[in-house]
């Protein structure tokens, strides 16, 4: 019997089955950590449970509902496109951010990140508190579930709007995806530790919370001293100008996301606010 099986050519997998499992595999994982934490994952098992049923319509014969199904299934794939629209789109614009693809591509300046530059220097002039989370590739949908949606390209005049002071928008964070704001008027987790003599504001604590949480960059400005932050990987640093900011966000935005001793750091010597 052994020896029978040991003639059997499936089980002795040559190199490029093992290559082609470990593809397959990488992309199936890939999928799920694209979808997790969204509303996809819903509708991925609702086709899962589509397909279950069409396969035990076919297996206890019933005909009816097994030709319902066999016909849904038709345009399943193009149901699935629609549906996942948008993770499809992520998914292309990472694979293009790709470190070996940056190689031969040079980067352009994001359009958006100059936008965010503006609207941060124009409220740090006038003193208005913002708090900004640009998503990376972590997904921020249960925390855009706490504001307001909005779905608007993003821009400095859109950005200063929102938070203008006693704005029904103005308390909470405005949380980018892309070239959209997504939604304002969000609310962050707070840090979970954080130095209780420290004179930072909540603006800055749930900025620290967030990107403990998630790879989120988040962009604060003071509404006290219009000093302009940023946090990353649970970390806060403060004093940037126009210059210094946007160099930091084309370095954050531009590369996968990383663990904050390997996300790049400006040339300028900025102030790191102590975690105690």
């Amino acid at each position: 019997m052994l020896s029978y099986l040991l003639r059997m050519s499936f089980l002795r997998p040559s190199l490029l089955d093992l290559v082609d499992i470990a593809a397959v595999a990488f992309l199936v994982y890939q999928i799920f950590m694209l979808i997790r934490g969204t509303r996809a994952v819903q509708m991925l098992m609702g086709f899962l449970i589509l397909m279950l049923g069409a396969s035990l319509a076919q297996l206890l014969s019933l005909s009816a509902l097994n030709r319902m199904l066999t016909a849904l299934q038709a345009v399943w794939l193009v149901a699935i496109v629609l549906v996942f629209q948008p993770e499809l789109r992520t998914a292309l614009a990472r694979l293009g951010r790709n470190r070996y693809l940056r190689f031969f591509v040079k980067p352009e300046r994001s359009p958006v990140l100059e936008e965010i530059v503006v609207a941060a220097r124009e409220l740090s002039k006038a003193r208005v508190g913002a708090l900004l989370a640009l998503q990376r590739e972590n997904s921020l949908e249960e925390y855009v579930d706490t504001g307001t949606r909005i779905g608007a390209r993003a821009t400095a005049d859109l950005l200063r709007t929102i938070f203008t002071p006693y704005s029904p928008l103005h308390d909470g964070a405005a949380i980018l995806e892309g070239q959209r704001v997504v939604a304002a008027s969000c609310i962050l987790p707070l840090p979970r530790e954080f130095p209780a003599h420290s004179d930072l504001g909540t603006r800055h604590r749930a900025a620290v919370g967030l990107t403990e949480e998630t790879d989120a960059v988040v962009v604060v400005v003071s509404e006290e001293t219009g000093t302009i932050s940023l946090a990353v990987g649970g970390e806060l640093e403060t004093g940037f100008t126009s210059d210094t900011l946007r160099e930091r966000l084309q370095g954050l935005m531009s590369a996968p996301a990383a663990s904050p001793a390997s996300a790049p750091e400006p040339e300028p010597v900025l102030e790191r606010v102590p975690r105690g």
